[in-house]
């Protein structure tokens, strides 16, 4: 698991740090640099994956295109003009590297050469293998037919990281057993991958039914969605582009975690677009069980309804409140530079924040107070 994060003026960030845990929450106004600490894990994992980490970080492609390197070097970045990380994880293990400034490449040349505690279990470890899954906070949207890839399917173990093969994924993998068993719903007929997927988005939208069909030859794959009516009966088929737009947006979401194993990684990017805050809530419920058994995972959120669902899986004892990590990003609007500071408030046994900082999830106070 990974528990320590530094970096140097990288973006948002002349320096800065955090020490992740098991369900790490970021949050915070837009353009804070909630998505830097995201996009450093995601750089060294293309990187890695791309076969450039022995030359240097890699800034556009698989995983991410983030420009140029005058495009991620801090505004008000020191004067040494270099890009800094440093990752540690449980096992004592560390890699630290540092990359030159060089404004017009998108590939930044190591200062000197990386450093790795014990480079042969580092690059097990989930962030480098095929225990990590990202997904994009642009996910895919509702077709009549999705991409199908047995690659990513079958040797990645991967969603896309837009959720765009997980219809293939669900049509391949729904007669297989979810692997932890904690995640299982309790209304849920099986433990099976359909049957949890079909408890889970009921939750979303009561009722519904998925169902996904593979078609090798064409390399695409079906989603449509049935309703039950009464106790015996459901609709026909419904296409998702006849269904609400959430249903099919947050699938990848629910897919992620309920097919997680121990020790995967997930960084996941704003879960709650176009979702109801019932369903919202039920992602941090979800979030917290997975977090409690065993997968790491890193949410981007703007919902205080995810927070709250997480804070009553504390309360619910789902999860311990020391295996949360809620990290607040701000800026004053007035300081002389543009630089963003992190502010950790902490979780007791029964949910309950110790701090508030102005702009932290207030803004439904601040209205009511005007209301009233």
């Amino acid at each position: 698991m990974i528990s320590y994060l530094y970096l140097k003026n990288f973006k948002a960030f002349r320096e800065a740090e955090i020490s992740p845990t098991h369900l790490n929450i970021l949050t915070g106004l837009n353009g804070m640099g909630k998505s830097t600490f995201l996009q450093a894990l995601l750089l060294l994992r293309q990187s890695y994956l791309q076969h450039t980490l022995e030359k240097g970080l890699l800034l556009n492609g698989n995983v991410l295109e983030l420009g140029k390197g005058k495009d991620v070097y801090s505004m008000y970045g020191t004067d040494d003009n270099l890009i800094k990380f440093e990752v540690e994880w449980d096992e004592e293990l560390k890699l630290a590297g540092e990359f030159q400034r060089q404004d017009e490449v998108d590939l930044l040349p190591w200062k000197r050469p990386l450093t790795l505690s014990d480079p042969d279990k580092i690059f097990q470890q989930s962030l480098f293998t095929n225990q990590c899954q990202y997904l994009n906070a642009k996910r895919i949207s509702p077709k009549d037919f999705f991409p199908a890839s047995a690659y990513h399917i079958e040797q990645l173990r991967s969603l896309g990281n837009h959720g765009q093969f997980t219809v293939h994924f669900i049509a391949e993998n729904q007669r297989k057993q979810i692997p932890i068993k904690e995640l299982s719903h309790p209304k849920a007929d099986s433990l099976v991958l359909l049957d949890q997927l079909d408890a889970w988005m009921k939750e979303v939208t009561p009722g519904v039914k998925l169902a996904a069909f593979l078609y090798d030859e064409f390399e695409i794959a079906r989603l449509s969605y049935r309703f039950e009516v009464g106790e015996k009966h459901t609709t026909e088929g419904m296409r998702p582009t006849n269904v609400g737009f959430g249903l099919t947006y947050v699938l990848p979401v629910v897919t992620a975690v309920i097919a997680a194993q121990p020790g995967d990684l997930l960084i996941i990017e704003n879960p709650e677009s176009h979702l109801h805050p019932q369903g919202q809530a039920l992602l941090g419920k979800l979030f917290a069980l997975a977090a409690e058994h065993g997968v790491q995972l890193f949410i981007e959120t703007h919902s205080d309804h995810v927070l709250n669902g997480v804070r009553v899986a504390v309360k619910h004892k789902h999860i311990s409140p020391e295996k949360v990590g809620i990290f607040f990003f701000e800026r004053e609007a007035e300081a002389e530079e543009h630089v963003t500071e992190i502010i950790r408030p902490y979780l007791d046994e029964n949910g309950r924040i110790d701090e508030w900082p102005t702009g932290f999830f207030d803004e439904w106070d601040k209205s009511l107070f005007e209301l009233l």
